[in-house]
């Protein structure tokens, strides 16, 4: 019987981000419960603890899970997480992000669960002016999926304001990369991520789109920070030690401070590949800010966390290794 402090609850666990952090958290001696609709995700890839089938709006079976496994924190995971696909349908995306956040923040209070650690995002900030990117750069989504995950931020704060609850919500940037052990990876369908997307056009997929060239980077090409799936897992276990430890309820930026270009990814995906990137420019896609950095130094300081596995090429590479074997074979 595992204490009641080791069992954990992660929302979302069969998808690409949960299934890697409950991995993490099996690794530390905690007992991570998956809570999954598996819509997104996979039930193959819930592989260190129960798998509960379930949709994140049933509130008595959320409290029944809570209950029965003893849980002590949530980590939650369960969201939409198309931006395009949240500017045609936003109210798939609040139903699900938010009133079904509320549910489970609701659910959690009634099974007296008092710590949560919250999958938030860089979204948030919309197209900030100034780089890096802190936790004060003013929060002004352009997109329903950014104000999704604001939203849950902000009820956080009111709810933690009311009641003995504690949070930290995590802003990640570009989550990349697979399990350098080669155990889990990024499966979606679609996928929209750029690196499977030019992994992709090596095993034979159509040829990439580079939305724009003519932006005012150093190759024209936009920028972002890539942080391993690995680095990130950390995070969300320190940031759930942190929580039991006493810690106070705060949101932090997740990534490394450094930035790539799309021309710099397809370069380092030709150089592990040792293959050509079949690609094409288009047209820029609205709303696509230039430059997303993150200044990740307050997560530094919290939670003593530093990525290890952030370099680009090993990003590309734990990420080749992965979808060469197990994702050519789903390609159409």
């Amino acid at each position: 019987m595992f204490e009641q402090s080791k069992n954990v609850l992660v929302t979302g666990g069969a998808g690409y981000i949960g299934s890697h952090v409950a991995k993490s958290l099996a690794a530390k001696g905690y007992m991570p419960v998956t809570y999954d609709n598996l819509i997104n995700g996979h039930r193959w890839a819930v592989q260190w603890g129960p798998l509960i089938e379930g949709d994140i709006n049933d509130r008595r079976k959320l409290v029944d899970t809570l209950r029965r496994y003893e849980i002590s924190a949530v980590l939650h995971f369960a969201a939409f997480a198309y931006v395009g696909e949240s500017m045609v349908s936003p109210e798939r995306y609040f139903d699900n992000n938010v009133i079904g956040s509320l549910v489970l923040l609701n659910a959690a209070l009634e099974a007296g669960v008092r710590h949560i650690v919250f999958s938030s995002s860089c979204v948030t900030y919309g197209s900030p002016d100034r780089m890096p990117i802190t936790e004060d750069t003013p929060q002004s989504p352009v997109n329903p999926y950014g104000e999704s995950k604001l939203f849950i931020e902000r009820a956080l704060h009111w709810y933690s304001a009311a009641h003995p609850l504690s949070w930290v919500a995590l802003r990640y940037f570009n989550a990349a990369g697979a399990d350098p052990e080669g155990v889990l990876g990024e499966m979606h369908s679609p996928e929209t991520h750029l690196i499977p997307v030019v992994l992709d056009a090596v095993l034979g997929g159509k040829p990439l789109d580079v939305y724009g060239d003519d932006y005012p980077t150093a190759d024209g090409t936009c920028v972002r920070d890539y942080v391993h799936v690995t680095d990130l897992a950390d995070a969300h276990v320190r940031a759930l030690d942190y929580l039991q430890k006493g810690g106070a309820s705060v949101a932090l930026n997740l990534g490394t401070g450094d930035g790539h270009s799309v021309r710099e990814v397809i370069h380092a995906v030709q150089s592990v590949t040792g293959r050509e990137v079949p690609h094409r420019i288009a047209q820029r896609r609205p709303g696509d800010p230039a430059i997303l950095v993150a200044d990740p130094r307050v997560a530094e300081k919290c939670l003593d966390w530093r990525p290890q596995y952030s370099t680009l090429q090993s990003i590309v590479s734990s990420a080749w290794n992965w979808q060469s074997k197990h994702v050519k074979k789903h390609l159409v």
